[in-house]
Order: structure tokens, then C-alpha cells, then sequence
């Protein structure tokens, strides 16, 4: 049986770095003064995503695994949307598509008192709080699939408004889930988000708000 200290460790560890990664962004931002999306803020996404799914595991809960192995994903394809996917090496990238699956077979299969059974049936999470988390975790991964598809379009990685919207929105439904799991982990981090989410938000009016005031200067 992993010890507890270990399990929140590695989850404070995942949480740390998605901090981390949005106050780069942030700070990034401020410098800026618009919205922007580093190649650092997929790069943390991709090492907290990892570690965050292997919390999941231990966790037992099946809402942060789900979550977190389609964000994974798209954080990869939006390095490849700013060109610095193909500039890792090859063993680097293929680490980096199986490091989910080694991660759930390494975890779940490795230590005693851990099965898929125990995934799926975890007494601690009732149906309702399920679905809760469950609606809240759609939530913030639909963001980075509005994102992906919103870039995409733009054939260049972008940080849109609706996607700190939806942020917020998500956060909030997982701090609700969070405060009832006793999960300090998701409360520190979802919590720190929200001022994130929220300070982008006006960054991206604010410097809205500029370019138009600039282009009626330059009209008159």
C-alpha cells in the first residue's frame, strides 16, 4: 500500500506545476500586455498532466484520470501547433505518447489494495458527487478542445476569452467537488486557477479595449 504522504505529495507535486505554468503564462502576459500562450505553458501541462493522472490512480478517482488523459493530449498537439513538438528528440516523443499508459499500468498494477474494480467502485465517491466532479472535469477538459479546435482553425496556438470563461466555470464546480472529497490538492490548485482565469480575462479586454481605441485614433 502507497503511503498517503506519497499520494498527496505527487499530487501537490502536479498541482505545483500547473500553478506553475499559469503563472508563467500570466506574468508572460502582463509583460505583453495581452493574453499569450507560451511554448512553456503546454510544456508544464504536458510533465502535470502526467503526474496528475498517476494522482487520479492512487486516488481512486476515476474524474481526474478522465479529465486529464484528453487534456494531455491536446497540450501535445498545440506544441506541434507552435512548431516545437518536432524539434524534441524522437525518444522524447515517444516517451512522452506511452508515459500515460506506462503511468496507469505501472500504478495500478504494481502496488497491493489498487485494481480497476477499485476505479470504478470507489465507496468514498457517491453517484451524486460523481457526477458532480464528473461535470465539472467535462467542463475544463471541453476547454482545451474548444481551444484546440480554436486554434486549429487559426493554425496557430491561442489562449481565446471563452477559454478562461469556461475555466472559471469548471474550477468552480471542481473546488465545490473538492471541499466535499477532503482533496486539498484540487482546492489549492483549482482556487489559485480562478485568479488566473479571471486576471486573463481582463487582459484580454484591456488590450482589446486599446486596439480599438488605437483604430479610431488612426481613423480620424
Amino acid at each position: 500500500m502507497i503511503n498517503n504522504y506519497f499520494v498527496f505529495g505527487l499530487g501537490f507535486l502536479a498541482q505545483g506545476l500547473f500553478s506553475a505554468r499559469l503563472l508563467v503564462q500570466w506574468l508572460l502576459s502582463e509583460k505583453a500586455k495581452k493574453v499569450v500562450s507560451p511554448e512553456i505553458f503546454w510544456q508544464l501541462s504536458i510533465f502535470a498532466s502526467l503526474l496528475l493522472m498517476g494522482y487520479g490512480i492512487l486516488r481512486k478517482d476515476l474524474v481526474i484520470i478522465g479529465g486529464q488523459a484528453v487534456s494531455y493530449f491536446v497540450y501535445i498537439r498545440n506544441l506541434k501547433l507552435k512548431e516545437s513538438w518536432e524539434k524534441l528528440p524522437k525518444a522524447v516523443q515517444l516517451l512522452a505518447l506511452i508515459a500515460p499508459a506506462f503511468t496507469f499500468v505501472f500504478l495500478l498494477f504494481n502496488h497491493n489494495g489498487y485494481n480497476i474494480s477499485d476505479l470504478a467502485h470507489n465507496p468514498d465517491i457517491t453517484f451524486i458527487l460523481f457526477s458532480m466532479g464528473t461535470m465539472g472535469q467535462v467542463i475544463l477538459t471541453f476547454r482545451f478542445v474548444y481551444q484546440w479546435i480554436y486554434s486549429e482553425k487559426r493554425k496557430v496556438s491561442v489562449l481565446p476569452p471563452l477559454f478562461w470563461a469556461i475555466s472559471i466555470i469548471g474550477a468552480a464546480i471542481i473546488i465545490s467537488y473538492a471541499i466535499i472529497r477532503r482533496d486539498p490538492v484540487l482546492i489549492i490548485g483549482q482556487t489559485f486557477g480562478v485568479i488566473i482565469y479571471s486576471r486573463n480575462l481582463i487582459l484580454h479586454y484591456s488590450a482589446q479595449r486599446r486596439n480599438e481605441s488605437i483604430k479610431n485614433k488612426d481613423s480620424q
